[in-house]
């Protein structure tokens, strides 16, 4: 069988702030890496490695300074009206509009779009129950928890039907109990509908939980670590596994399997 095309792919990315006074930031520095369909990619690094930056970019928001970007064929920048509703964007908070209720929320990216309001209500109400919040939809947003919030912002993200998920830091704010059964609703979702997701996080544990295959990112972003999540592993196992992360983290070097698989 032939594979796939990547979905996103980055090859040889550099991006470079400039500040008014002319001084130069490297945020992003020759990064090459490829998610194919189905994948599930959690991405981890330092605080200030660029992995914002990275989103950023994928999202058509920055044009990169060097290098070559393409998520579903496309340029993200160059054909940024493209990837209406291609891409479901999940933040580390909830970014809901407080004069709507859940399910205004919830619908109001089908209302950008056009969708009827028949069509509004009936993908709407299907995400919110999905995500657990019925008898919530005419609630306001500072009538809901945390987590109950972050549900609704997942539900938005969902109606989309949308090719892509990014998700930024989007249980990292939450208690670990609400953020724990956020991830496995998330997780299951994701698996229901066969969706490409890459996850930004700095919680190693939670990138293990949710991803299918890790990348670990240095500063500036380039690929230190790049390799498939252990499955059916014991503790001891995992907390080995998350051990030898931790430490490249710090080193900030690329791991030897990183560089053979950049050099293949």
């Amino acid at each position: 069988m032939i594979p796939s095309a990547p979905v996103v792919q980055m090859e040889h990315v550099r991006h470079v702030f400039t500040s008014v006074d002319g001084s130069r930031f490297v945020a992003v520095d020759d990064l090459t890496l490829e998610v194919r369909e189905g994948e599930i990619v959690s991405i981890v690094g330092k605080t200030g490695c660029g992995k914002s930056t990275m989103f950023n970019l994928l999202l058509g928001l920055e044009n990169p300074t060097a290098g070559s970007i393409t998520v579903l064929g496309r340029d993200p920048y160059q054909d940024f009206d493209f990837f209406r509703a291609k891409f479901g964007v999940i933040f580390q908070t909830d970014r809901l509009l407080p004069w709507r209720t859940a399910f205004a929320n919830a619908k109001v990216g089908l209302e950008i779009l056009g969708y009827s309001e028949a069509e509004q209500g009936e993908i709407a109400r299907h995400w919110l129950h999905k995500l657990e919040l019925m008898g919530f939809e005419d609630a306001y947003p500072h009538e809901l928890s945390g987590g109950m919030r972050q549900r609704v912002g997942i539900a938005r993200a969902f109606c989309l039907s949308p090719d892509v998920f990014f998700a930024d830091e989007a249980f990292g704010h939450l208690d670990q109990s609400t953020a724990q059964r956020l991830r496995e609703v998330f997780l299951t979702l994701i698996g229901e509908t066969k969706k490409t997701c890459l996850l930004i996080t700095h919680n190693i544990h939670e990138a293990l939980e949710i991803g299918s295959r890790l990348i670990v990112l240095g500063k500036p972003s380039r690929v230190l670590y790049d390799v498939q999540c252990p499955t059916r592993a014991s503790r001891a196992e995992l907390v080995e596994f998350e051990e030898r992360i931790l430490d490249i983290i710090e080193r900030n070097e690329p791991h030897h399997e990183a560089a053979a698989r950049a050099r293949s």
